[in-house]
Parts: C-alpha cells; structure tokens; sequence
C-alpha cells in the first residue's frame, strides 16, 4: 500500500488522475491533454495502477483527515507527500505535517517521496528554495527513511515520469 498525503487543495487527486491516464492510455498524449477535473477528496480514495512489473495500489486520504492518517500507515511501506509550493501560507504547516509522518512509528521503513507540486504556476518557488525552506538536507539526514525530493506540475504534467519511476523502482523488492 502507498499513501498519498498532503493539505487540502495540493494536488494529490489530480496526479492521481493524471498517471491513471498515462498508464491506461498508454502514454504522452495524456501529458499534453487538457487536465481531468477533480472535486476535493473527503475521506479516501483507493486507486490501483498497474505499472511495468506489477499493480499496486495507492490510498489517497483527504487533507482534511490529517489528525486521523495514523490509522491508515499499518501496512504501508511507501508515502508520497505532496506539497504546494505556490501557497506560502501553508508552507510550515505543510512542514511540520511532513516531520509528523516521519515520526510515525509504522513508517520508519517506509520509503518516502516528497513532491513539491504546482510549479507551473508564475508564483511558486523554486525547488532549491522550496527545499531550504524545509531543510530537506537536515530532514534526509536524520530520518530512518529513504527520502527523495521532485519537482511536479500535476497539471501540465512534468515530473509525472520520475513518479512512476520512483513508484515502479519498488517493484523488484516487493515493498508495496
């Protein structure tokens, strides 16, 4: 099982759509069509995608079900955690929601992506000071997980790719 966490209004719906998409049309097409509508999440959503190697399945939880999320991390071996960097005010509590999860107990084997989403838009940061505003080198050297950093636009569709490459590198050790 994968998790998909993050705030309200960060993307996690719409990247969910978008690789369904990309693997169920089998491809680019999908990086260039107009992006799929999406309403907020509110409790869950199970998705199961079937990547090169196998299927797994992703389990969105809304971000406004953040004070119960520890009940879903038993049997879960990898987390993406989305963040919008185009919204600054929700910047540090994004923050500390990202530093909680590490700290969950059931998670300390997980595997962790952490996507920086939105960067089409004209006023987000950069990853480099998306990072340094989370000390990402400081949080990469101290949790037990193995944490990898993107850049993303859910919307137009960059970085899709090196989410389905992550997604499908665990694949070969049968950790999801």
């Amino acid at each position: 099982m994968c998790l998909l966490l993050g705030a309200t209004g960060v993307g996690k719906t719409l990247l969910l759509k978008r690789l369904q998409n990309i693997l169920f049309d089998l491809g680019l097409a999908s990086y260039l069509s107009e992006p799929p509508s999406t309403l907020p999440t509110v409790g869950t959503n199970l998705t199961d995608l079937t990547l090169r190697k196998r299927s797994l399945t992703i389990r969105e939880l809304g971000g406004c079900m953040g004070p119960i999320w520890p009940s879903y991390y038993t049997d879960c071996t990898t987390v993406i955690y989305m963040v919008d960097s185009a919204n600054i005010t929700q910047i540090s509590a994004s923050c500390v929601q990202l530093l909680n999860v590490l700290a969950a107990e059931p998670l300390q084997t997980a595997s962790v992506l952490v996507l920086f989403n939105k960067s089409d838009l004209p006023c987000t940061m950069s990853l480099v000071e998306m990072k340094s505003l989370f000390r990402m080198d400081d949080i990469i050297a101290c949790a037990p997980q193995s944490i990898t950093t993107l850049k993303l636009s859910a919307r137009t569709g960059e970085g899709l790719e090196e989410v389905l490459k992550w997604l499908d590198s665990f694949s070969d050790t049968s950790q999801l």
